[in-house]
């Protein structure tokens, strides 16, 4: 491979969020499906909590949208991510390459770009797959709560 065909097809190390066309900024998604998880914020302190209660679109096999197209209209809380809205993902998971680009660390390993697989969120227990659950009553978000080890991995939260 030529150096021009390594540097182009590792776009996300010589450019910026903003220099990315869409099918870059697409790609950049690893498919762990944690932003599509409900969520809690403690009022006192600003944590943020994920739950395993999924949106009802997210396909909780695949950890991919049912509807992707259509996601913001049919979920008006769905929020696109895109680079003008770049210094608030702080919300998103810190393994979410969009987060990670943004405060300018490298992409994990793991990350389908460098692995060559979309497999490899699953291998590297990144996925919400075997976690995510549809159907939760909002009402019972508080007892769902789950957090993400250091590793990046999904537990049960103890706290």
């Amino acid at each position: 491979m030529s150096e021009q065909d390594k540097t182009s097809n590792e776009f996300w190390k010589h450019k910026r969020l903003s220099q990315m066309n869409h099918e870059e900024w697409e790609s950049l998604c690893d498919g762990c499906g944690r932003c599509c998880l409900h969520k809690l914020q403690d009022e006192e302190d600003g944590r943020v909590y994920y739950t395993s209660a999924a949106c009802d679109l997210l396909d909780v096999k695949t950890c991919r949208c049912k509807d992707y197209s259509n996601r913001q209209s049919l979920m008006p809380d769905c929020l696109q991510l895109s680079v003008d809205n770049a210094q608030y993902f702080d919300w998103l998971p810190e393994t979410c390459a969009y987060r990670l680009l943004a405060e300018g660390e490298p992409l994990p390993e793991w990350h389908p770009l460098i692995s060559g697989t979309p497999d490899s969120v699953v291998e590297a227990g990144i996925s919400v797959r075997e976690v995510a659950q549809s159907g939760v009553d909002p009402d019972m978000l508080i007892n769902h709560i789950i957090s993400f080890a250091d590793t990046g991995k999904v537990e049960p939260d103890e706290s």
